[in-house]
């Protein structure tokens, strides 16, 4: 939603001096196209969901359900007046959504939804060599970490940033700049060609990851300058500091994003942990065969 279609919000607005609860509960957005592509989503991973694992499906709802927080609750909306909460959105879709929908494996259950003819084509198609030598190459974590890292890093030159609060379509292709990208870097490191023995690797792209975009937090917070103007309008409008309000989506970037990255990086340690046990049983395992017989 643009900041001019949030006129209609600011014009009975000129006399509050903060943002109403009870009236931002009311800003749900619905466009058409992200309702169907939800919908659609939603309905094919229950159709193919036997195919996957009971923690998989539940990764996959939590993931499609901060889609929803992200996308259509007021959040959205309210991404157009406040920066704070326009981070919150993006932090929402490529540091909460992207890596749950990953580890939910919707490929796997897309396919199992289609009919069994269509399933043919499309897993044909998709080992096809000009399919697959695309596909290695844009999910190497090196290739996904840095792509995700200069898609971040370019949308909040102020700009192409602003450009978004005047443009529909603009809005629309950051957000599919961010989720696309970001779910890249997080199958690359979870699905990617390495398996899980890579899972040791996969934390040094995540640290990577969270200094990168840490600094970039901290650039905004500590900036004694407005980086997006056009938010000035917007928070005045509800007695707000448009210079605090910049202060606190900084702040989300660097402290709330860099614990989420924190605790992804844990999880990938006990995973390659994990793995590198079981490699080690079946190792002494093998042995023993061996020795006995």
């Amino acid at each position: 939603m643009t900041v001019a279609t949030a006129a209609p919000a600011f014009a009975h607005a000129g006399h509050h001096h903060g943002l109403e609860v009870r009236e931002i509960l009311t800003w749900w957005s619905w466009e058409p196209l992200i309702i169907i592509a939800l919908a659609i989503s939603g309905a094919l991973y229950a159709i193919g969901h036997a195919k996957v694992r009971w923690w998989e499906a539940v990764a996959f709802a939590m993931g499609w359900l901060s889609l929803v927080i992200a996308l259509v609750s007021p959040v959205d909306v309210l991404g157009s007046i406040l920066f704070s909460a326009h981070m919150v959105q993006h932090e929402l879709l490529m540091v909460v959504a992207a890596p749950l929908l990953v580890l939910g494996r919707p490929l796997v259950a897309f396919l199992w939804a289609l009919p069994a003819r269509w399933r043919t084509r499309v897993g044909g198609w998709a080992q096809t060599r000009a399919v697959a030598t695309t596909w290695r190459f844009v999910t190497a974590p090196a290739i996904a970490t840095i792509v995700h890292g200069i898609t971040l890093w370019s949308w909040h030159l102020p700009s192409l940033y602003e450009a978004t609060l005047r443009s529909d379509f603009v809005h629309a292709l950051q957000h599919a700049s961010f989720l696309f990208t970001a779910t890249l870097f997080w199958w690359s490191l979870l699905h990617g060609r390495y398996g899980r023995i890579g899972y040791g690797v996969a934390v040094a792209y995540v640290f990577f990851t969270a200094v990168h975009s840490g600094a970039l937090g901290a650039l905004i917070t500590f900036s004694p300058n407005l980086w997006y103007p056009i938010y000035q309008s917007t928070t005045a409008k509800w007695g707000l500091d448009a210079i605090e309000d910049q202060q606190l989506a900084g702040l989300i970037m660097w402290i709330p994003a860099g614990v989420l990255l924190t605790v992804a990086a844990i999880g990938l340690v006990a995973g390659w942990l994990a793995e590198a046990e079981r490699r080690v049983a079946m190792s002494s395992s093998d042995m023993l065969r061996k020795e006995k017989s």
